[in-house]
């Protein structure tokens, strides 16, 4: 007679769960939400439709899992750079940088996830979009909120409009996202990058550091 433990613990996985994820990450990643299949997904995780949704549940709840596992492997770059650096223009010039590189990695989907997976998206899929374009707008407040400090410490003129050059940014590397996946390699997404700094306002008394 089989024990409570062995019932709780089931017959175990025939598949390695982190090594299914990372390819729907890249399933999702190329194809975008709506347009990647449970089919799809079955192909390249390499598991049965049944394996799937015992393990990750429906798709949605595994396109929530596969977001959160790419933001901690690959998405986080502008979060970070706003935080660790010392200003807001030295965060976003970080950022900018970074996508130019990390949107042209060979080897991995080009562009960004977040940025891609809903575009074509129908309406019966609203919340994804909607959870998508919440990411992206937490980031652009993020960007405004370092705007405003240095703007509050001198760092940048009083009259820098914190919200419209944070949404500048915002559009640029999402820009840059949609150049890689048109082909755009790495130095024309940093003459980009560089371009976009150039609208930055200056440092109060001249410099901007």
């Amino acid at each position: 007679m089989a024990t409570k433990e062995t019932k709780q613990r089931g017959r175990p996985r025939s598949f390695d769960r982190e090594t299914a994820l990372e390819q729907a990450v890249r399933s999702f990643w190329e194809r975008g939400y709506e347009a990647t299949s449970i089919s799809d997904l079955t192909r390249a995780m390499g598991i049965s439709a049944p394996s799937l949704y015992a393990a990750f549940g429906d798709k949605r709840a595994l396109f929530d899992e596969v977001v959160a596992e790419y933001g901690r492997l690959y998405g986080g770059f502008l979060s970070r750079a706003v935080v660790e650096e010392p200003t807001a223009r030295r965060g976003v010039e970080r950022a900018l940088h970074e996508a130019a590189v990390e949107y042209t990695l060979p080897g991995r989907p080009r562009g960004c996830l977040v940025i891609s997976a809903a575009l074509n998206i129908s309406p019966a899929s609203a919340e994804v979009a909607d959870s998508l374009r919440e990411m992206r707008l937490s980031n652009v407040r993020d960007i405004a909120g370092a705007i405003r400090a240095d703007i509050a410490s001198g760092e940048l003129p009083p009259d820098t409009d914190a919200d419209a050059l944070a949404a500048y940014t915002g559009a640029v590397i999402q820009g840059m996202s949609q150049q890689a996946r048109d082909g755009a390699e790495r130095t024309e997404l940093e003459a980009i990058a560089e371009l976009a700094l150039k609208a930055w306002p200056r440092k109060t008394g001249g410099e901007v550091r």
